[in-house]
């Protein structure tokens, strides 16, 4: 039995103990060790991950920790959570499979395809358990009619609720609102401002007037 064989046997060992969970992969090549606590595996070009939750992608993914506790992609990352309907890209993640959280970094961007939400971030951790996400620097979110900008905000899947915070501005309709602290509820779609209030709303002309010459 050669190298790569023992490693994909030793992988699948492991993978077998770890809670019934299989783990699914492919890539050009592929190297590391296994032991009876940690093992690591290192999957290289065109690496593809796939586990209960997760599929993933990227130009390298490295699966370490006891039972594969850990996956890391770096290079074109993209990937779905299955569980609750979410697409992301970016350009280095760090998945738990234990803890179900991805922290994903540098030029990320994570798609709430249910609820019709595209946010960008340089960092993003997202807990698959709570359905939350913590962005920051550089956040923007659009989602129907509003667009969104901050340094730091939180996305609440279940209750569709985006708190913001660090120079946080939201365009609704042309309308602008600006304070220290927004609070946008994306199915009502009401704002709430908190600290040095700011905006501007467009009023438009009254049809009676609009058809007067």
């Amino acid at each position: 039995m050669n190298k790569k064989l023992c490693l994909i046997f030793a992988l699948m060992t492991h993978l077998i103990s770890a809670r019934a969970e299989t783990i699914k992969f492919s890539a050009d090549s592929m190297s590391g060790t296994a032991g009876s606590k940690s093992s690591v595996t290192i999957l290289k070009g065109n690496a593809k991950v796939t586990t209960q939750n997760m599929q993933i992608s990227a130009d390298s993914i490295e699966i370490s920790g006891d039972n594969f506790r850990l996956i890391k992609a770096e290079g074109s990352v993209e990937g779905r959570n299955t569980e609750t309907n979410m697409d992301f890209s970016c350009g280095n993640m760090l998945y738990d499979r234990n803890t179900k959280i991805a922290r994903l970094e540098n030029s990320v961007k994570l798609t709430d395809i249910e609820n019709g939400l595209t946010a960008q971030a340089q960092i993003i951790e997202y807990s698959e358990t709570a359905e939350t996400a913590v962005m920051q620097i550089q956040v923007n979110i659009t989602q129907k009619d509003n667009v969104c900008t901050c340094a730091h905000a939180i996305y609440k899947k279940r209750e569709q609720l985006l708190d913001m915070s660090g120079n946080p501005s939201v365009v609704q309709k042309g309308d602008t609102f600006r304070a220290q602290n927004i609070t946008l509820n994306l199915q009502s779609q009401e704002i709430q401002l908190s600290g040095r209030v700011k905006g501007s709303v467009s009023s438009s002309q009254p049809e009676s007037q609009a058809g007067e010459e």
